[in-house]
Parts: structure tokens; C-alpha cells; sequence
């Protein structure tokens, strides 16, 4: 919120930061965003990422407070370890893939998600009983994806 004339040397090198991330998004079409899923939460590279994101001025009107990024494509590729899904015994400790939408909405970014859960049962001993469950996400958001590009060529 500091005027650019009065950043700090640090404050004028996140500021370029955020407007080379931000012309990124601004540049594509589509954005393919890669989610695992850490210790119940997004990675903090995507936190960071999403921070930079939120620039007034550059992904939001400073007047309006409008989203300057909308009418873009994105596509959130997730990943977890373990079960999260309702009906287990972690429901609702996936605090990254809700946190998300919420993250971007003032950029006008709105995600779309396809996730595999149960990433580990293949080299988790103690998950060995879940590799079907595995094996089912991972083919059903194999599916997802190959229906997303499948409707993206014929477009």
C-alpha cells in the first residue's frame, strides 16, 4: 500500500517481483497451478505466490477494489497424501484447496480443481490397505484431466 516513490530498497524488489508474477497471469490464457497438499495446508512457495498475486493496482482496481485478473482460465492440479475427503477421519483438515479461492477472489481468479488423494499408500506401509482407494483418485483425476483437455481441443 506504500506508494512505489517511498518503497524501502526490500519493499521495491517485492514490487517488481509482483508485477513480473502478476504479468505472468495477465499474459496466459490458462494457468495450470500444481497443489500438494503440506502438513494440512498449501506449500508456502504458494502462499508467497498468492501474496505477490494480491497487488492493488496491478490485480485489483485501488478505486473499485475489482478483480483485474478474471476471465482467465485456471486449473488447480492437487495432491494429498492422505484421505480428506468427507466420510474419513480427516475431513476438513484440507485447509489449502478452500483456502485458495478465497486467497485469489480479490484478483478475480476463480480455480477450478482436480485432486488425487491417498498419494502416499503406495510407499506407506501402513497405508498398504488404501491402494485401490489410491488407485481409483489417482484414475479418476486422470479422467478429469483428460476430459478438460479433451474439451479445451474441441473448443
Amino acid at each position: 500500500m506504500v506508494s512505489p516513490d517511498e518503497h524501502t530498497p526490500d519493499q521495491a524488489a517485492s514490487w517488481r517481483l509482483s508485477q513480473e508474477l502478476v504479468g505472468e497471469i495477465r499474459d496466459a490464457d490458462t494457468i495450470l497451478l500444481g497443489l500438494p497438499l503440506y502438513n494440512f495446508g498449501p506449500p508456502s512457495v504458494v502462499k508467497s505466490w498468492v501474496d505477490h498475486l494480491i497487488a492493488y493496482g496491478l490485480s485489483i482496481d485501488p478505486e473499485t477494489h475489482e478483480g483485474l485478473l478474471g476471465g482467465r482460465d485456471m486449473l488447480v492440479l492437487g495432491a494429498r497424501g492422505g484421505g480428506y475427503g468427507p466420510g474419513t477421519p480427516r475431513h476438513g483438515w484440507d485447509h489449502a484447496e478452500p483456502w485458495l479461492p478465497h486467497g485469489l477472489s480479490l484478483t478475480g481468479l476463480e480455480p477450478r480443481f482436480i485432486v488425487a488423494e491417498l498419494t502416499l499408500a503406495d510407499v506407506n506401509p501402513a497405508m498398504a490397505e488404501l491402494k485401490p482407494l489410491a488407485a481409483e483418485s489417482l484414475a479418476a483425476a486422470e479422467t478429469a484431466i483428460d476430459e478438460q483437455w479433451g474439451a479445451a481441443v474441441a473448443a
